[in-house]
């Protein structure tokens, strides 16, 4: 028989154990529930818990049941899942350790509602809730994560920009792109164009910041316009569309831009390429106004 499992006056005494469910009464002073790993598949478990007495509570049986899961029960992962509105819940898994790791559509079905269900991990060798490193890693695996976009603006001396006509829609594009996890936007940028026209220009600075809003299933992102320069307009001639994702190259007045590009990009690049000294600080394409206190 398996000792019981304490924390101070929290104590989880086993209550079954078999093949497929290790289950634990929970006490503190009295009975409050329980908590039980199911194991799932060969070296991992789901943790289920339905307890009373509040949030730190629950916290602190997690972390015993985890514990016993990983050094008793020889587990390497461990699994919550948590309804998306349950937010306390969703509390009670981060503090206990578990980081979030993704969202299944639709996995729960409640009362008739089908509902979208949070999955949370955490395997033996993470690092635990009550150090610096294993803190952080569980608050970066919950806070918001935008997309960081690095387009190019370049000029040539009559004023045109340079646009792309892309494979995957209609609208005319600036040169650039997506900016991949762990690198630098300007990086990025640059690293878009190689791949993308053959050439990375000098970037000479930042001609704008701007905040785009969801958009056609998008979720919203903070775009940098870098400013490419200007060059004579035989460039054009030595950069080399990559043919997949960028089928061809071509100067356009900012006088022409309606119609060719997206609506924001016929808010926004007319303005820019006005006043191209000027950092740009933009909300969707439209200048932030400052406001006074």
């Amino acid at each position: 028989m398996t000792a019981p499992l304490t924390d101070g006056e929290l104590t989880l005494r086993l209550a079954l154990d078999d093949e497929v469910v290790v289950r634990f009464d929970v006490e503190n002073g009295q009975p409050v529930g329980t908590v039980e790993v199911r194991r799932t598949r060969p070296g991992a478990g789901l943790v289920v818990w339905a307890l009373d007495g509040g949030a730190e509570l629950a916290q602190r049986a997690l972390r015993l049941l985890s514990e016993y899961a990983f050094g008793e029960l020889g587990l390497e992962r461990l699994q919550v899942e948590v309804d998306v509105e349950l937010h306390s819940s969703a509390r009670v898994a981060i503090r206990s350790g578990f980081r979030r790791e993704g969202v299944l559509r639709g996995a729960a079905l409640v009362e008739g509602e089908r509902r979208d269900v949070a999955v949370y991990g955490m395997r033996v060798d993470d690092p635990r809730p009550d150090t610096v490193t294993g803190w952080t890693a569980l608050m970066d695996s919950a806070l918001p994560k935008k997309r960081v976009i690095a387009h190019v603006v370049v000029r040539d001396t009559g004023g045109r920009v340079l646009l792309c006509q892309v494979s995957y829609k209609k609208d005319l594009e600036l040169p650039g792109g997506v900016v991949e996890p762990d690198e630098d936007p300007a990086t990025g940028a640059s690293r878009e164009m190689e791949e993308e026209l053959g050439t990375a220009l000098p970037l000479l600075g930042i001609l704008a910041i701007d905040w785009l809003p969801r958009w056609e299933g998008w979720g919203d992102a903070v775009e940098i316009l870098y400013d490419g320069g200007v060059h004579d307009p035989s460039l054009i001639d030595r950069l080399r569309p990559d043919g997949f994702e960028i089928r061809s190259i071509s100067w356009h007045a900012p006088d022409e831009l309606a119609g060719l590009v997206s609506p924001l990009n016929a808010r926004r690049l007319p303005m820019i390429l006005a006043a191209p000294n000027e950092l740009h600080n933009l909300s969707n394409g439209t200048p932030i106004t400052p406001t006074t206190p």
